[in-house]
Parts: C-alpha cells; sequence; structure tokens
C-alpha cells in the first residue's frame, strides 16, 4: 500500500473512533454523531460506510471487546478516548474481514497524528497484535450476556425470564434484516428483489445491498421499514378520505403507509429538519401528507377519525439496528420517557372523535413504555376501551400477541430457516376505540 492508500485509509477509522467517542460522551445515538462528524472527514460513500461498520460492530460487541482488552492490559489506560481506539481496531480485527497489519498500522498512525497520543502508538501496537495473535482464544469465551450492559440483564430476566431473556440476548449480537414495505403486491415484489415475503406482509432482502440501486427505488414503490414497525399503521386500519394524524412522525415510514391506504393524514414531529426529511421520501413515493413541524403535545386540531402515535422511547427493541443504545441509554431514560409517553397518550385521547381509533406504540423492550402504558391509559380514560388485536391481523404470527391482545414482538422471534435472516424489533403496540362516556 502506497503512503496515498494508507493515508485514505485513516479517515474511515478515525470517523468510526471519533463517533464511538462522542457517542459515549454525550450519550446521543451514533446516527446523529457519524451524521455530525462526517461533514469534517469529506469521505467517499464507500469510506463512510465502513467507518460505519466498524461503529456499529464496536457498539454491538462491545461488553466481548472490553473483556478481550482488559484481560490484555496490565492497567487499563485512564483515557476513554485512547480504549476507543484499542476498541475500534479489536472490533475489525475480531469482526470484519479486514487485514490485521491494516488495522495495526491505521491505529497506531491515528494516535501519532493526535497530540494528546502520540505518545501511545507503542503500545496500540503490542495489544492490537496480541489480540490478532490471540483471536480463536477471545472468539471462545462465549457467553451470550457479555454485549449487554447489566442494567438491561436485569431488567429483561425480571420482565421475560431469564430463558427468554437470554435469546433476546443473543439476537442482539447479529445483524438486523432489512425489510421493506411495498405499496402493492410485495409477492411480486419479494420475487424480483430476491426477497423472502414475510407472513406480516414485509418484504425481507436476502442480501445486503445499495438500497438505491435496487428495482423500485427510483420509481417510489417501496421504502425500508423493519416489518415490526410496519404493524401499527397497519393495525390502525385506514380508510381513503379518513383524517388520520401520526404523532411524532419521522422519518415517516408509517405516514406512508396511511397516506398509500387514501387517508387525509397530518404529520406531525417537534423536529423541523426530521420533517423535511419526512416529506423527501413522500415525494420520492408519490404520496401526500400535511405536515407540521410542533411539538405534539401543543397540537389543537381535530377531532380526528384515528391517531397513530409511535411515542419517543429508549428504543431498546432497535437494539439490533442500533446496538448504541444499549450504552448510551439508561433506567433514568425510561423513567423520563415513559411520562412523556403517558402525557402523549392523554392528548391524543382528547383529539380523537367518538368511535375513533388510536393506536399506540413504541420501539421498546421496556414494560414500562408498553404494556403499563397500556394499562394506565385504560385506568386514566374510562371511555376508551382495548381493540383487541387478532393474529390473522399480522399474518398468523400468534407468538406476538399478549393474552390481553396487545402485540408485543421480539428479535428472537419470527425464526426463519435461515437464522441470519430471522427476527424482528422490538415493539408494543396497543390499539384503543373511543366508545364515549360511560353512563
Amino acid at each position: 500500500m502506497n503512503q496515498s492508500d494508507e493515508q485514505a485509509g485513516l479517515g474511515p477509522r478515525r470517523l468510526a473512533w471519533m463517533a464511538v467517542t462522542e457517542a459515549m460522551k454525550r450519550r446521543v445515538p451514533l446516527d446523529d454523531v457519524m451524521e455530525e462528524l462526517a461533514q469534517t472527514e469529506n469521505l467517499s460513500g464507500r469510506d463512510e460506510a465502513l467507518a460505519r461498520a466498524i461503529a456499529i460492530v464496536t457498539f454491538r460487541r462491545l461488553g466481548t471487546l472490553g473483556r478481550a482488552l482488559n484481560e490484555r492490559l496490565n492497567k487499563p489506560p485512564k483515557d476513554e478516548r485512547l480504549m476507543h481506539l484499542l476498541a475500534t481496531g479489536a472490533a475489525q480485527i475480531l469482526f470484519l474481514d479486514v487485514p490485521d497489519h491494516a488495522v495495526v498500522d491505521s491505529a497506531v498512525q491515528l494516535a501519532q497524528n493526535d497530540p494528546k497520543l502520540h505518545h501511545a502508538g507503542g503500545f496500540i501496537n503490542a495489544v492490537l497484535r496480541r489480540v490478532a495473535r490471540e483471536r480463536e482464544e477471545i472468539l471462545s469465551q462465549d457467553d451470550p450476556w457479555l454485549d449487554t450492559p447489566t442494567w438491561l440483564e436485569e431488567r429483561w430476566i425480571a420482565q421475560y425470564g431469564e430463558p427468554l431473556a437470554t435469546t433476546i440476548a443473543e439476537a442482539h449480537r447479529s445483524l438486523a434484516s432489512v425489510d421493506l414495505t411495498v405499496k402493492s403486491d410485495p409477492a411480486a415484489w419479494a420475487e424480483r428483489l430476491g426477497g423472502i415475503l414475510l407472513p406480516t406482509g414485509s418484504v425481507r432482502l436476502k442480501e445486503r445491498t445499495a438500497i438505491r440501486e435496487l428495482p423500485g427505488f427510483e420509481e417510489g414503490e417501496w421504502w425500508v421499514q423493519d416489518a415490526a414497525a410496519a404493524l401499527p399503521a397497519r393495525l390502525l386500519q385506514a380508510k381513503p378520505g379518513e383524517r388520520i394524524a401520526d404523532l411524532c412522525a419521522a422519518p415517516g415510514g408509517k405516514t406512508a403507509q396511511l397516506a398509500a391506504a387514501g387517508a387525509d393524514v397530518l404529520a406531525v414531529d417537534r423536529s423541523a429538519k426530521r420533517l423535511q426529511r419526512l416529506e423527501e421520501n413522500l415525494s420520492r413515493l408519490h404520496l401526500k401528507a400535511e405536515t407540521r413541524a410542533i411539538d405534539a403535545e401543543k397540537l389543537d386540531s381535530g377531532p380526528f377519525d384515528a391517531i397513530l402515535l409511535d411515542a419517543p422511547c429508549s428504543a431498546t427493541g432497535t437494539i439490533r439496528r442500533h446496538p448504541d443504545v444499549a450504552w448510551t441509554k439508561s433506567e433514568e431514560d425510561i423513567r423520563k420517557l415513559s411520562g412523556l409517553q403517558a402525557r402523549l397518550l392523554d392528548k391524543a385521547a382528547g383529539l380523537l372523535k367518538v368511535g375513533g381509533r388510536l393506536v399506540y406504540c413504541t420501539c421498546s423492550l421496556e414494560a414500562e413504555e408498553g404494556e403499563r402504558q397500556a394499562e394506565g391509559f385504560l385506568d386514566r380514560h374510562p371511555e376508551f376501551i382495548r381493540m383487541p388485536i387478532a393474529p390473522d391481523e399480522i399474518g398468523g404470527v400468534a407468538e406476538c400477541i399478549t393474552p390481553e391482545g396487545d402485540i408485543r414482538t421480539l428479535p428472537s422471534q419470527l425464526a426463519l430457516s435461515e437464522h441470519d435472516r430471522s427476527g424482528l424489533d422490538g415493539f408494543f403496540v396497543a390499539r384503543f376505540v373511543h366508545k364515549g362516556p360511560r353512563s
């Protein structure tokens, strides 16, 4: 590799290292940090993809990486940036198809280029070379809970029982599948794209590929949306001409579903920037919806025939797709967000017509953001009753239906013959109907 090529290889590795460091330091989503930092690196699309892959696998296997490094260090360095540089390097050696020498050399060079770490080159070289030599030993010490923070392990075992909780932890260590929601004829699109038609109606791709290059993207025939995330809008049973509010709507997959059903949709989100992306997505899909950048708690429109509330949450159900969530969120986040969710439910209740439908959902595995919210809502609002969800509404996947008639999807569900095509995002979905004042 010549010097220019070697230098070119530093960009994505620097971006991955900085992104992991900033996400951990600021406790913010990796996607947001990557977008922010990528503007300063001026990388090609291919290099940005490499940076993202390194950062994601670092978070996905952070427990394994931490143990492997700590066992090979006499004394862990106090500098978190140095530990994150070692972690992103070890992640490439252990879990990505990258030549060991390229990983070691680039990590050493990144340190030497950094005023605070220029002295650590020899140390980094020795540690990462040892990781490479002892790769098989490291990977043989496998514990399904190693890559889950203790606070989440304790919560999930308490909520789901140890056997089921362990399958969730195991599922989080694998890549999430790429699912598509199509406007019409999903069976034909599954065949055309070489995908799998899931029983819920989504199309799951068999291969990871450049999404924009697939047939139907430019024509707006489909959009990327996890199969579990596609359920709430379907369960709202939108009808042509109905006035429907999609609260906390961005990035817009559910808005697109409602608009495609012919509803008159108001998409609400507090972020004007995220709403702009939603509008761009709708434009590609040749769909229309009214948008309003406003805090949903302040919305004064109404009444609506139906409301979809995909409430802000801890997002622990998306850890397969966003493994940084496990390491950047806390129980305090869940406490604060559960209060917001209750307020948003109360707001939605006041915006519905009598006879109107309300679907509440969160991409969380936590009961406070799901099952307990549903029960609390019914306790506070006797004018509403639960509208139970039947298995045939979700393709017969009965394992996702709770005894109460709600939906609880788990990353370990929807097992397919090809293991790496299995799984769903973790979602909770409840459906209610406004029956009017109780006599």
